[in-house]
């Protein structure tokens, strides 16, 4: 039977390798394992692992397995002897009168979820031991303190009180006795108020007193950090970053060390380097006399850790290195040491106790993509990691961060209040003051900023949805700010002018007053809120960003192409680094203005003398088009798709549209609307429309050729340089199909090149976007010198579902494990992956040498390219913003590969 509990700390040490296995003990189990191992101080504890979670998990709802009130008779067993192992490491017992020993209770998943799921301290005091806990430490002040924190935290976290009830006594308490900070309160005073929290959390419980037994206690933070696997927030989280809902969360029970004893004791959160910039200094917060859970609560504004962030912030409290130098001195060796030894930016919890230093924690620090940049190359530079690894160490789409406007510094700001810089980024949006409706007016396509006076877990879906966040209280480590640079969300924290009237949803700054709804602009580099919207400027793709992508295109096998259809995607793909048009969608060019009523005459026209008398008024439009994208495009393959969507699409909708063609054509109103209902589709998405044009109205996509062909001519004439055209044909399921269009796009090529007296290379291909076209790829193959795989129709076709409509239930699709991702986001490997492997293996038995690409909206998802790694195509192709991301999503394909 597998070991469910794992000791750390002391002399603990274990040979089984599931010890550090973050997959079982979690990451936080794992890391303080590893501390404790390579000698740093690390209260010593135990971890139940993750597969005990599961179990619980599974079989807890089950009333008749009685899981809910206890947990299997081994577990049992086994945390009561790692119980005995924290016991003898530190001299102390739990429940013990004279001299308790407390202990914290916190969740550890293998994947870092800041802040989602819960966490019990101080757990062990009654009214008993809180007695003796004044009686050992001489502090009768301190011990009360522990009582209350520790009353309030588990009636939120095990018992489900709302902890808003035991935080307006506490404001209630300071005012009668006129006091501002925490720390003013007296040891009475807080005697007082913990009798006052005892008397709330009974009145909660119907009369149900607050548990005094310490076991009674213990186990219901277990079963309460299990349980907040499950919850809504950390579910949500889960979705938004791509976290298995699968792997359970571990828990951690380990002493604890205290820095709310006094004037010598302190707590704090650090980075070993800036995770907004990546610069290499020391970054953090601390507080002296208080618990961890304030600096990240945002209750109490915290103090910096060096010197230099003090001064350059203008704070006037001392920092820790001021304060307390020889800890700080001891907190650097450490900083040094993780570094070194994780070969990666650490993000540290760490507590002083009357002045000793202990660690509580130590994990792989978020950051935001410009610090993940800097911090890959600068280890790569400094020798900590190799070139490869530097690759394999940014998130490709937190590059997504760096890839869009930001404030141009020379525009005028009307600058409201200035707060932290929590989190770099610039984000204009409409206020909004919680985070539903957040939620519900990003649904509706609104750009919000998310104020609130701080922001807790319950708040991420909110988070997400907003384009910014900005808090009235809160450091620079404060769940907001962790959050937010996870998120790469522009962020600005501790903004104290910022008074929010829920009551009358306003927003009050200084003298100012600003309705919900208004708009506001956040600089979370400068940490300046500013009145209305602010200009912006393009990205500046340099440094650290271009070195990252030099070494990526070097160790990529897979072309990166662009989906465009205008010069300026093509100019902007283009300095991000396209290799080429994956996808250019020719339907896009007909709904100009300028050419729409030109369309609709040839759709409406009665045969197909009118059908051509139209196309001759598009052709040199649609020659322009193509002549200005080979142009920008000039010596690259560039895929051209004919015209794809059905014709309902252009028809006119309205009295005053079909008015309009009647003017142009001559036709009357009554015969145009008669026309466009015999067009009329029931189900357009799978009627006439694609290569089933071509057959049925081959003159449309003999003028497309006809333009394509002279235009690639003419940009050969020009520059000497001819572009590569690859001529789409689009929704073949049949070799026939492919075969008529085909000879019609050679036909249409020979003529422009006699009357060119030129030629240009060209391809004929197809896009792969049926399930028969996928499985008759070895004929179609026959008469294609390309596949493009068209992921986005291919998944609909594939699961029967409608990428339009799916939005209404895939959510819940996702959250209960139907489907891993949402399917449209990320392709679907298992099912529309095979045909996608299938037609591809099939397309190179028959033709050695065909080209294979994607070119859904699947081809800049990482996940994807990782398939289209692995499957061999030889290239991807996204939009333009994603084309970096794409680039270094294959490195890492081929690298991981």
């Amino acid at each position: 039977m597998s070991q469910t509990v794992y000791p750390f700390g002391g002399n603990a040490k274990s040979d089984d390798p599931r010890a550090k296995d973050k997959t079982i003990v979690g990451g936080k189990g794992a890391n303080l394992a590893e501390m404790a191992e390579i000698g740093l101080p690390v209260p010593p504890g135990f971890t139940i692992t993750t597969e005990e979670c599961l179990d619980y998990l599974e079989h807890g709802a089950d009333p008749s397995t009685e899981l809910r009130a206890g947990f299997a008779e081994k577990l049992r067993h086994d945390v009561t002897s790692a119980l005995g192992h924290i016991e003898a490491t530190v001299g102390k017992r739990l429940g013990d009168k004279d001299d308790p020993l407390l202990v914290s209770v916190r969740s550890g998943a293998a994947i870092s979820m800041p802040g989602m799921m819960d966490t019990v301290l101080n757990l062990g005091l009654n009214d008993e031991t809180v007695e003796g806990l004044a009686q050992v430490s001489g502090d009768e002040r301190f011990a009360w303190d522990s009582y209350r924190r520790f009353i309030q935290m588990y009636s939120d976290v095990v018992l489900g009180i709302d902890h808003g009830l035991f935080e307006e006594a506490l404001e209630i308490a300071k005012e009668d006795k006129d006091l501002y900070a925490d720390t003013e309160m007296s040891a009475e005073e807080w005697k007082e108020l913990v009798a006052e929290y005892k008397q709330i959390a009974a009145d909660e419980r119907g009369g149900e007193p607050f548990p005094q037994d310490v076991t009674e206690q213990l186990w219901g933070a277990i079963r309460a950090v299990f349980d907040s696997w499950d919850s809504e927030r950390a579910k949500i989280y889960r979705r938004l970053n791509d976290i298995p809902h699968d792997m359970g969360t571990a828990v951690n029970v380990q002493a604890m060390v205290f820095g709310n004893m006094g004037d010598t004791s302190a707590t704090g959160v650090a980075f070993t380097r800036d995770p907004a910039t990546g610069e290499k200094s020391y970054y953090g917060e601390f507080l002296i006399n208080a618990q961890g859970e304030d600096v990240v609560a945002g209750i109490r504004t915290p103090q910096y850790l060096t010197k230099a962030a003090r001064e350059a912030a203008g704070a006037d409290k001392p920092s820790m290195e001021e304060a307390m130098p020889e800890a700080y001195a001891e907190l650097a060796r450490v900083f040094d040491l993780l570094e070194q030894h994780y070969r990666d930016m650490q993000d540290i919890e760490f507590t002083v106790e009357r002045g000793h230093l202990w660690m509580l924690q130590t994990r792989t620090g978020k950051r935001t993509a410009k610090a993940a940049l800097k911090l890959a190359v600068d280890m790569a530079d400094e020798g900590l990691i190799d070139e490869k690894t530097a690759i394999l160490r940014v998130d490709p789409m937190a590059l997504d961060q760096l890839l869009h406007p930001t404030l141009d510094p020379d525009a005028p700001r009307d600058v409201l209040t200035t707060g932290l810089p929590a989190s770099p980024g610039a984000a204009a949006g409409k206020i909004v003051l919680d985070a539903d409706t957040a939620e519900q007016w990003a649904g509706r396509g609104e750009s919000v900023i998310l104020v609130r006076v701080e922001t807790s877990p319950e708040d991420i879906h909110g988070m997400h949805a907003a384009t910014g966040i900005l808090t009235a209280r809160g450091g620079m480590t404060s769940h907001a700010a962790v959050v937010a640079r996870g998120m790469g969300r522009p962020c600005v924290s501790g903004a104290s002018a910022v008074v929010i009237d829920r009551a009358k949803r306003l927003l009050k700054i200084g003298s100012r007053d600003l309705k919900e709804g208004d708009l506001i602009t956040l600089d979370g580099a400068k940490g300046q809120v500013m009145a209305g919207e602010v200009a912006t400027i393009e990205p500046e793709l340099a440094g650290d960003f271009g070195t990252l992508m030099e070494w990526a295109d070097k160790h990529r096998r897979m072309r990166v192409r662009t989906n465009a259809e205008t010069p300026n995607d093509c100019r902007m793909a283009r300095q991000f680094g396209a290799e080429g048009i994956g996808l250019c969608r020719t339907e896009h060019m007909f709904f100009d203005a300028g050419r729409i009523s030109a369309v609709r005459e040839m759709i409406l026209a009665d045969d197909e003398n009118g059908r051509r008398a139209a196309l001759d008024k598009l052709l040199p439009e649609q020659r322009k088009d193509f002549h200005e994208i080979f142009e920008v495009m000039k010596g690259l393959s560039c895929t051209i798709r004919l015209l794809d969507p059905p014709l309902h699409e252009f028809l006119p909708h309205g009295d005053a549209e079909f008015e309009d063609l009647a003017a142009t054509t001559g036709h009357s109103v009554e015969h145009l609307k008669r026309r466009a209902g015999e067009l009329h589709e029931f189900n357009p998405m799978l009627g006439h429309r694609g290569c089933r044009l071509g057959i049925t109205y081959p003159e449309i996509y003999e003028m497309q050729a006809r333009a394509i062909f002279e235009a690639a001519c003419d940009v050969k004439a020009a520059s000497g340089e001819a572009p590569l055209p690859e001529v789409m044909i689009p929704l073949v399921v049949t070799r026939r199909e492919l075969e008529i269009l085909r000879a019609l796009v050679e036909r249409v090529a020979g003529d422009v090149f006699g009357e060119k007296g030129t030629v240009v290379d060209y391809l004929v291909g197809t896009m792969i976007e049926l399930p028969r076209a996928a499985l008759m790829a070895g004929e179609i193959a026959e008469e294609a010198r390309f596949f493009s795989f068209g992921t986005n129709d291919l998944t609909q076709t594939t699961l029967g579902v409608s990428r339009d409509d799916a939005s209404r239930f895939l959510g819940p699709y996702v959250d209960r494990g139907i489907f891993a991702r949402d399917p449209f986001v990320s392709l679907d490997i298992d099912g529309v992956g095979q045909l996608v492997t299938m037609a591809a293996e099939r397309g190179r038995a028959t033709r050695g040498d065909i080209k294979l690409g994607i070119c859904g909206e699947h081809g800049g998802d990482p996940a994807s390219i990782r398939f289209c790694e692995e499957t061999g195509l030889d290239y991807v192709s996204a939009s333009p913003y994603r084309v970096p991301i794409a680039r270094l999503a294959a490195a890492q394909a081929s690298l991981g590969k």
